[in-house]
């Protein structure tokens, strides 16, 4: 009897270690302290780096924030922002992060933090990523690693994701999301299918996903490439007889005709819209010699320009990298660098300097532990390491696979943007063939129209946000909060 009250003794001991030791999150990544924050915290925030090779020496740096509400029982999503090649933390600083940011009075003082009430992390637990290997903070001892594509990269993320829920095992049970924006319109759906045959596999730990969204995302060249036209007509920015001429020229088809007549009608179209800003056609536009979106079709650039926010740092004036211009959609074969980019045209104007010198700076590295800029070199919103291949093909096959294998999808889009034109994603999304089970309608957000939405079968939605431009959350905080929290709690918007 002695023997067995030692030995239930000895057990409960055992197990007592082994729930500290693995339901717990790494108190090493654990963020107490931002500086130019002076709050409190209304959840906890970790970040640091998950090696998926050890014998490269590769490693992807994440900042992961718990949800303000429930954070046991509330979703986990992961965010990818585009390119290919640029940092998730453009999301975290500009979009949907957990501060607003003030900018720095002089240059060597930081921005001042305050709490952003869109945050995503009001809602749902989020991991924004550095991916690939070679963005962001993200960084490989051996550079070949920096000579990636679609797979290896979802393959990576993939890696990524099993090692983190290894390392946060309390969030294996919660509902799994992937999100993303632009170029992460291959992201996601490339990711959410690694997850899916990761998981039919036998991967360990197995992930609790339920579903993606993607924002004004890449996904076909022909859809993308045909998305324009119908969008400069319907919005009023070419007439009724240039859209009748052009389509006739080009016998509807805008993105594979290299006909002269069809050329010739194209450069129409180029010379009413091209001095537009094509991430958002409402607002101003910086010009620039004779850089326009016309001008310069292989370049997937940016010149993101002045809008209107409830935040306290006004949408961007300029800036480069977040996707494709007008006329350029995403091709096979290897994508160009910033760095070759930038090798033959000079943009205009670059402006990131919030992101920049707060990334960047000493103090700011060690809080979120991240690597010492003598280590792995400077934060750029997208880097010029890599070369990448875009090797996917289209993401319909995807987009199919995943729905009718009963994962939920939203895709959504901001209506003003030119570069990946809402156009593009309503025609593919129907091109899917599924039944219309919630017809074309105004979805609301504070008592207002806040853009437009269709429901199909096989948990696919499209969804559109009024006057918002690329980046939606930069421009519409307060209704993507509302989508968001509506769409991961199953409810209608």
């Amino acid at each position: 009897m002695r023997f067995l009250v030692k030995f239930l003794v000895a057990v409960t001991l055992v197990f007592s270690v082994f729930v500290v030791t693995t339901e717990s999150a790494p108190e090493s990544a654990l963020i107490t302290k931002i500086p130019g924050f002076n709050g409190t915290f209304p959840s906890k925030h970790y970040a640091g780096y998950v090696t998926i090779d050890k014998e490269h020496g590769k490693n992807l740096w994440y900042y992961f924030i718990e949800s303000e509400k429930n954070p046991s029982k509330d979703p986990v999503v992961l965010w990818l922002n585009g390119g290919p090649g640029c940092s998730s933390m453009d999301g975290f600083v500009y979009e949907h992060g957990p501060f607003n940011f003030e900018p720095a009075k002089t240059n060597t003082s930081l921005p001042q933090l305050h709490l952003n009430r869109y945050s995503w992390s009001k809602v749902s637990n989020i991991i924004y990523l550095d991916s690939p290997v070679g963005v962001g903070f993200s960084y490989s001892k051996n550079k070949s690693d920096y000579d990636t594509g679609d797979m290896k990269t979802a393959f990576d993320s993939h890696a990524f994701l099993l090692k983190w829920f290894q390392m946060f095992p309390e969030f294996q049970s919660n509902p799994f999301y992937i999100s993303g924006e632009s170029y992460a319109g291959v992201y996601v759906p490339t990711l959410a299918a690694e997850v899916v045959k990761g998981n039919k596999d036998g991967s360990k730990p197995a992930l609790n996903f339920k579903g993606y969204l993607v924002g004004n995302g890449v996904t076909d060249p022909m859809f993308d490439g045909n998305a324009l036209i119908p969008f400069a007509h319907g919005m009023g920015l070419i007439s009724d007889q240039l859209f009748e001429n052009v389509t006739k020229a080009c016998h509807g088809n805008f993105y594979e005709n290299d006909g002269v007549e069809c050329n010739e009608q194209l450069n129409k179209v180029g010379e009413d819209v091209g001095r537009l800003n094509v991430y958002n056609i409402l607002e101003p536009c910086f010009h620039g010699t004779s850089l326009s979106a016309f001008d310069i079709r292989s370049l997937p650039s940016s010149l993101l320009q002045l809008g209107k926010t409830e935040k306290s740092l006004a949408v961007r004036k300029r800036m480069f990298g977040r996707a494709w211009p007008v006329r350029a959609p995403v091709r096979p074969g290897i994508v160009p660098s910033w760095s070759q980019l930038l090798a033959d045209v000079s943009v205009p104007c670059i402006d990131d300097r919030v992101a920049t010198a707060w990334l960047n700076h000493p103090e700011i590295r060690k809080a979120i532990n991240a690597k010492e800029e003598s280590e792995i070199g400077r934060w750029a919103l997208c880097s010029g390491k890599l070369l990448f291949d875009h090797d996917a093909g289209s993401m319909l096959r995807f987009h199919r696979n995943l729905t009718l294998s009963g994962y939920r999808a939203l895709i959504y889009s901001g209506d003003h943007d030119m570069c990946v034109p809402f156009t593009g994603s309503q025609a593919w999304t129907y091109s899917l063939g599924y039944k219309v089970i919630d017809e074309w309608r105004p979805w609301m957000s504070n008592d207002q129209v806040a853009g437009y939405t269709q429901g199909y079968a096989n948990n696919l939605t499209f969804l559109t946000i009024k006057g918002a431009g690329h980046t939606v959350p930069e421009y519409k905080p307060r209704e993507s909060l509302d989508f968001y929290s509506r769409f991961l709690s199953g409810s209608t918007i």
